[in-house]
Parts: C-alpha cells; structure tokens; sequence
C-alpha cells in the first residue's frame, strides 16, 4: 500500500486535494492531512489528521500533494505542486509568462499542468532548472463536475423566483472589489430582483468580512472561505467577481460572468468601471451574450483542456512515473535563505493551525 501526504496552508485546499484522496482510495492506497496555516474543521471525520509537525514528518509517504507555492522541504516524499487555481495573470503583468504562476522556487519535484500552454511553459523551465519534471494532467478540483457531467447551460428558474449572482473576491486590496460593491451587493439584494451567493477569500480583510456577514436577509447568503465552493456554482445564473480565478471554474459551467475592474478583462467577460454599470451588466449577462460565451468556451480550452474528470488519475500516474525515473538530472538548489524564511513561515502557521481548533 502506497501512503501520500496533503499539506494544507489555505481553506480552498480541502477541496482541490479530496478528489485526489478519492482516487488514492479507490487504488487501495491512503492518505493523510497535514494542516498548516488554517483550520482544520472542514476535515471528515473518515480522513487522517496528522497533528505535529514530527508526525508529519515520520509519515511515510512517497508523496506530498501542495495546492500551493511552497511546503517544507522535509516532508516525506517527492513534493508535487498541483496548484492553487488555474494558470492565468492576475498582477497585470506585460505578459503571462511574468506572471508569478510560474516562479520556480525549488521546492518541487513534480508540476503538475492543467492544458498545453502551461504545460509548455513549465516544460522549458524543466530544462532549463533540470530539477524538476511536468506532467500534463488537469486540475483534481475540476474532477467532480466533469465526472457527474457539468449541468452546462442556463440554470432553470422556478416561477418567479429571482436570478442568482455568485458574488467572489480576492483579497488583494489592489484588486478586489468587495469593498467598492458592498453597498451595491446589499442594495440588489434587499431589491427582492437579485438573489446573492458571496464569499470571499480567506485572507480577505477581517473587517470586510464581518460587514457582508452582517448583510444577510432572505436574498443574501454569505459562504464560509472553508465550504466546497464547486457544488454551489451551479446554483448561480451568473457571476459577479473581480480577479479572483474562481471565475474560471463558474466558466466551465457555460455562463456568464460580470466583473468589476477586473486584471483579466477579456472578451469572456463583461467587465465595468463604475458601481452604476453593475446591475445593468448582470442584466445583460442574463441574456448569455454569444460572443461573450464563445470566447468564455475558448479561454476554458486554453486552461484546462481536459473534460473527462480523471486529472487525480493521472496525476497519481505521473507521480509513479517520477518515482520509477529516479532522481532529476540536477539537484534543488540549496535555498538556505529560502530555508530558514520557510521555517519562520511554517511555525507561524502551525500557531494560527492551533489557535483555530476548537
């Protein structure tokens, strides 16, 4: 029986790993959690925790999974980064290959890409550091919605019942627009026109937080950072959002999405300026504009070629491919810099870890 390792720093992990566990579960295999940086309510009572770091580290896993850009180097295993969200510019850089999706900081062993062109970037980097490999396999979070057949199309209404608009935003206070649309959000929805769905990052300004946790009424429903988000998209007719890559995923499920001043503006998007320009567009979204939705079919392509629901598969192939290969042509840097921030970092989290259980 092999053994594999989930390190956990952010409450969106849970549910990029879980269809990876299912995977490792149906081959015969385990695996356990190592939490690091948030809390770790959202685990099952079926699913192994392992509480300390020397714990973590006498497990003898030969991998672990970091849906993330960094993990201690001491975990047990080969460490492969399955990454956060899907591969696009969010910091307004001149091009995507600026783009910090694509730093290589030494950690990994394994990358593995969601479609051609992130595979083709990585694929270069590859040969170029010599310590690493990449595998194209597809996103595991994606699994579940194209294994049950994503309920593609326009959502049917019951009635009179009201159009739904997930709302999500990023925490850069750059970026996000949850402070700008509060007032705006709270106004539809006390309309009785919209029926709202928000969350928020999870390292979303506190304060802003508890003001939207606060909205409530019968058309605002406010979403825990720690909840599955991907069984609830398909509950939206469309989505509201900044630059947060939840956009794509809501995306794949063939509707529309209205963003305010958004960094990956696009014509996949019906992006606006001004708070007014708001209800107008999710109007206009309603209507599924096509040229808006071809374009959002396209980009889907461009990001995650796969349709098939089987990224955890060969992702845990690709992992036995690097196991039988053998060590990579060049060692990791030494990062002894990089080290020590790490561990500053690590401990830092394992304080917050403790701090959140109950």
């Amino acid at each position: 029986m092999r053994r594999y390792l989930f390190f956990v720093n952010q409450p969106y992990a849970y549910s990029i790993l879980r269809p990876l566990q299912a995977e490792i579960r149906r081959r015969g295999d385990e695996a356990a959690w190592f939490v690091a940086g948030c809390s770790t309510a959202p685990l099952r009572a079926d699913e192994r925790l392992l509480t300390t770091l020397a714990e973590a580290r006498a497990y003898p896993a030969v991998a672990t999974f970091v849906p993330g850009d960094w993990v201690p180097h001491f975990l047990p295993g080969i460490k492969v980064e399955v990454f956060h969200g899907l591969a696009r510019n969010k910091r307004g850089h001149a091009s995507e290959a600026e783009s910090d999706h694509y730093t290589i900081r030494g950690w990994f062993d394994l990358y593995c890409t969601h479609a051609a062109t992130d595979t083709a970037k990585f694929a270069a980097l590859a040969a170029r550091h010599g310590h690493f490999r990449v595998a194209r396999t597809g996103w595991p979070k994606l699994d579940p919605l194209f294994a049950a057949g994503a309920p593609a199309g326009p959502r049917v209404r019951q009635g009179d019942e009201p159009p739904v608009v997930f709302y999500a935003s990023t925490f850069s206070r750059a970026i996000t627009s949850a402070p700008v649309l509060e007032g705006v959000i709270a106004r539809l929805a006390e309309s009785g026109k919209w029926r709202f769905l928000v969350t928020l990052h999870p390292k979303m300004d506190p304060d802003v937080v508890a003001r939207y946790r606060a909205l409530g009424g019968p058309n605002l429903r406010y979403i825990d950072s720690n909840t599955d988000l991907l069984p609830l998209l398909a509950e939206a007719d469309v989505m509201l959002c900044d630059t947060s890559s939840i956009m794509f995923e809501f995306m794949f499920l063939d509707r529309p999405v209205v963003t305010y001043r958004s960094r990956m503006a696009g014509p996949w998007l019906l992006d606006v300026e001004n708070v007014d320009a708001v209800e107008p567009a999710l109007a206009r979204a309603l209507e599924r504009p096509a040229e808006q939705l071809e374009a959002a079919r396209a980009l889907c392509r461009e990001l995650h070629e796969f349709t098939d629901g089987r990224a955890s598969e060969r992702i845990l192939d690709a992992v036995d491919d690097v196991l039988a290969a053998g060590p990579a042509p060049r060692r990791k840097p030494l990062n002894l810099w990089r080290k020590l921030k790490m561990r500053r970092r690590l401990h830092k989290a394992l304080r917050a870890t403790a701090q959140s259980a109950p």
